[in-house]
């Protein structure tokens, strides 16, 4: 996701005492808020180091920027930029060195953090950003000889618990009336069926759709699509406050088969969730980015001119991993590995 990913690491020079620095993690890691990022960092010397300090640091961060008119009510107007920034959390362990100096080789440094419970989830959008990375550097007498970062994808977690009222079985209906050919009427009912409506990144959305097509016209197109709305929150040079509205389409399906006039079509549709998303969350003070979610099921009618809309809100959860789980203390840094001295 842009800023969740990769890795990056500072070119050495050419007599460098550092031949290579490495961060080594699961690749393609999903953490939950609440979980421990276990890896390991391999310093590699060309010669000896005297007085080395190693350390390893996790980060996340937020920041949201966009530029919008003001004055408008006035003689003039001009562009201001509205921001806001968060630090999520920032953690740092420092490795110890025996006898306080490392051999030319390879030296292994295991490590662990434990991540908050409560955390938003690695996301980016044409207004902000979350991200989170763990760093690795290597340091000799208060120069940094070389560090590698590597960026984390972390899911966020939510106050939605699974079984809450939001559970219900739901049917949201729409009905229009058209005119066609000049002189004809006709009425289009639309209805959504969901057995629940609050779901976990990576499950499957299952719903019905059913449509009641009272017109002598065949309709040949039907849209499902699943809609993001993030919410940015931010601030003038002046401290006020402003807000702005991110939309987008997550996935889309469309129906294959016409529905023949006069008759009534029932369509049994399912969406995979990405296995990354933002989890929803209300308009809390501090929040520099919110997002709700909607099932949307358009059908188009272009011998009226017109279309019907049914809309169903969708409730993203995720739930933090159990911070009394079987997790390492997090002051717990294992010194050089004996099994990777050269």
């Amino acid at each position: 996701m842009g800023e969740g990913e990769g890795c990056f690491s500072t070119p050495q020079p050419p007599m460098s005492v550092v031949k290579s620095i490495e961060l080594v993690l699961p690749q393609d890691a999903i953490y939950l808020a609440g979980s421990s990022i276990k890896g390991q960092v391999i310093l590699t010397l060309n010669s000896t180091l005297v007085h080395p300090m190693v350390k390893v640091e996790l980060m996340g961060r937020g920041y949201v920027e966009w530029s919008e008119e003001a004055g408008t009510s006035q003689d003039y107007s001009r562009d201001v930029i509205c921001n806001n920034k968060a630090d999520y959390v920032h953690k740092t362990k420092t490795f110890p060195v025996e006898d306080n100096w490392l051999s030319a080789g390879s030296h292994t440094f295991d490590f662990h953090f434990n991540l908050p419970p409560r955390l938003p989830s690695t996301f980016t959008s044409k207004f902000g950003h979350v991200f989170y990375f763990v760093q690795a550097s290597c340091m000799g007498r208060e120069h940094i000889l070389a560090k590698k970062k590597m960026y984390l994808m972390v899911q966020g977690s939510s106050g939605f618990h699974k079984e809450t009222p939001f559970q219900n079985p739901l049917v949201v209906e729409a009905e229009k009336k058209f005119s066609y050919d000049c002189c004809r009427r006709g009425t289009v009912c639309l209805q959504i069926r969901m057995e629940k409506n609050t779901f976990t990144p990576g499950e499957k959305v299952v719903f019905t759709t059913e449509i009641n097509n009272q017109t002598s016209k065949c309709i040949k197109t039907v849209i499902f699509a699943l809609y993001a709305h993030v919410q940015h929150e931010g601030f003038t040079p002046s401290a006020e406050r402003r807000s702005r509205l991110d939309s987008s389409e997550l996935l889309r399906q469309e129906a294959g088969t016409p529905m023949t006039r006069f008759n009534t079509t029932k369509i049994v549709s399912t969406f995979k969730l990405p296995l990354l998303l933002p989890v929803s969350s209300g308009t809390q003070d501090g929040d520099i980015m919110h997002a709700h979610y909607e099932l949307a099921v358009t059908v188009h009618l272009p011998w009226s001119l017109a279309s019907l809309k049914a809309k169903v809100p969708i409730i993203i959860t995720s739930a933090s991993v159990d911070s009394d789980s079987d997790q390492p203390p997090e002051d717990e840094v294992s010194p050089v590995s004996p099994d990777h001295q050269n």
